[in-house]
């Protein structure tokens, strides 16, 4: 019986605690192989492990297919390599998160049903906030805050199961009925996707978290969101609308970004929204665009993290405006940096060309030729952004004494591996194919679309080289989504602990107020009467009609009252009271 994927990484987990230091590493590595042969096992219409769950339903912990397939391959392939870089990790809780992030994103990608991907889901939430929380005291807040968001995000999709079941009577993973269903499955599958504006805890995060952390996180949750909408919600139309925006979007704030790990962390959102507007198109061409995307982003977007996490290691610095002059030190890292930036713009001869062809082919297929223009538009504002960081980072000169080198022999190993890997699947995209959920019939490899797009990006470097003169450095940075949180979040804050209390104070003088006259009338309500109708007279009448007698009488009765006490006593009193409420309601509902 073929084992689910998951088990091999949370089999590592239970036995990590019982082993010495020194092969912890070894033992991780090997667990990660496991991983990669359980899902090479597999094959296409493979399911198993069910589980009873409730009366006449069923857990179904494995079930395979091509879409599953294809996502297995590539989250087992980048955790060897993963564990590979990270060798210099040696905390165990970091690494248990680790092999926890991997179970649980294996997990989600082979459930059955809907209930056993949503336990997986929460578990890839807890494991993402321990990498977040291992960056460090500043880690704290984005890490609560990052909780408070997957919380909203897991709250809004277990409804969405919810909502489904009661439709189809199904837990089954599928296609998701239309209507609440459906904007339910968006939002809470968009949490995890970084759908703006439910992006915000993913840039906040993400530069906060261990080195090896945002590598780690940088492959897991959105894609697993990628494929899950694939699974629910292929040709939702809302989709292409969203992912068109989370492009330009993540583009622009990437541009403004000093902070090397911002920069990476706005282009997950950016390059997802290709995929999720790929998954909106629907069509075959399109999926398999989207699917290919997501493969290929997880090796140029994984090895760009690698190599700022190997800048940050050496230099200790994450910022662009502190770097420079470092391919000279860091000669491989540079190389890695290079082809990795190449191919998330998707220059010609890199794995991003292909997966991008593939979208754009897609969206001119179903006639969405204004959704084409913005796919290509798209890719010069990323050819940008990772201009900018090669230059600061590597080319620009400085003044700096900084010596650095490049990073260790394990770290080297997984950026030329992953490097490789875009090379090869860029220049032989049917080893791509193959896996693939549907068959391609479309020539990737066109020599006219390969010359358009190089003619493209030479005229963009003309143009900053004609202008380079007039380009400075960015100085500031839009507000984000997060920041809205924040001032929203303050503006509750300010409202419960000084604002609602100043009003239940207001309002408990009035009521004290209240009674106190309400019981110095009482006390001789008829001279009560006399000394508030005089009261009035005196304050209100024309000064032709007001006397002097008539002001010494009022004075004389304010200086007498009570008098003697004739108020209401007893049950009276209440009966008073009572009365009084009803006769002020009646005025109020019957005659205002």
């Amino acid at each position: 019986m073929v084992l689910p994927p998951f088990i091999m990484y949370l089999f590592g987990l239970a036995v990590l605690p019982l082993l010495p230091k020194r092969i912890r590493y070894i033992w991780m590595i090997a667990v990660a192989v496991l991983g990669f042969a359980s899902v090479s096992l597999l094959e296409s219409g493979h399911s198993g492990w069910i589980l009873p769950f409730l009366s006449g339903m069923n857990l179904s912990l494995l079930f395979a297919d091509g879409l599953s397939l294809v996502v297995g391959y590539i989250f087992a392939a980048i955790s060897i390599i993963v564990i590979i870089y990270a060798r210099a990790e040696e905390c165990i809780t970091h690494q248990a998160a680790t092999l926890l992030q991997m179970s649980a994103g294996m997990g989600i990608i082979f459930a059955g049903d809907f209930i056993t991907l949503f336990l997986f889901w929460e578990l890839l939430a807890l494991s993402s906030l321990a990498l977040i929380w291992h960056g460090g005291k500043e880690a704290q807040g984005p890490g609560y805050r990052y909780a408070l968001m997957h919380i909203l995000g897991g709250v809004l999709l277990i409804g969405g199961i919810g909502i489904q079941y009661a439709e189809t009577g199904s837990f089954q993973v599928g296609l998701v009925a239309s209507g609440l269903a459906t904007i339910f499955f968006i939002l809470g599958i968009g949490m995890n996707a970084a759908i703006v504006p439910l992006h915000a805890w993913l840039p906040d995060s993400y530069p906060k978290a261990s080195i090896t952390g945002s590598v780690i996180l940088s492959i897991f949750t959105t894609k697993a969101a990628v494929y899950l909408l694939a699974r629910t919600l292929p040709g939702t139309e809302a989709l292409m609308a969203l992912g068109a925006f989370m492009i330009f979007y993540g583009i622009t704030f990437a541009l403004l970004q000093d902070d090397m790990r911002a920069l990476l962390s706005y282009h997950i959102v950016s390059q997802v929204g290709y995929m999720v507007a790929a998954i909106g198109i629907g069509t075959t061409l399109a999926i398999n665009g989207g699917i290919a995307h997501l493969f290929n982003n997880i090796l140029y977007k994984g090895l760009l993290f690698m190599v700022v996490g190997a800048i940050i290691y050496q230099t200790g610095q994450n910022r662009l405006s502190e770097l420079g002059g470092l391919r000279r030190q860091m000669p491989v890292t540079f190389a890695a940096c290079v082809i990795a930036s190449l191919a998330i713009a998707g220059v010609p001869g890199l794995n991003g060309f292909i997966s991008k062809e593939l979208i754009v082919g897609g969206a001119a297929e179903s006639g969405f030729h204004i959704l084409e223009i913005l796919f290509l538009i798209g890719s010069i504002g990323t050819f940008l952004s990772f201009l900018k960081l090669n230059y600061y980072a590597f080319i620009k000169e400085t003044k700096s004494d900084r010596i650095a080198r490049d990073p260790s022999f394990s770290m080297i190993i997984a950026m030329a591996i992953t490097a490789l890997l875009c090379i090869i699947f860029g220049i032989y995209p049917q080893a791509l194919f193959v896996l693939l959920p549907y068959p391609v019939g479309m020539d990737a490899l066109s020599l006219g679309h390969a010359f358009e797009v190089i003619l493209k990006f030479t005229v963009v470097l003309l143009l900053i080289w004609l202008a380079r003169s007039r380009i400075g450095e960015i100085k500031y940075s839009l507000p984000d989504a997060m920041d809205l949180y924040s001032a929203f979040g303050r503006g509750v804050v300010y409202f419960s602990a000084v604002s609602l209390p100043a009003i239940a104070t207001h309002i408990n003088d009035r009521i004290s107020w209240l009674a106190q006259e309400m019981f110095w009338f009482s006390r001789n309500p008829i001279m009560a009467g006399e000394i508030m109708m005089r009261s009035f007279v005196q304050k209100n009448a024309p000064e032709t009609l007001k006397t002097k007698d008539a002001e010494v009488v009022l004075l004389d009765l304010k200086n007498r009252y009570p008098g003697e006490e004739v108020g209401i006593r007893g049950p009276g009193n209440g009966i008073f009271f009572i009365a009084l409420l009803l006769f002020a309601y009646f005025i109020m509902v019957f005659i205002l």
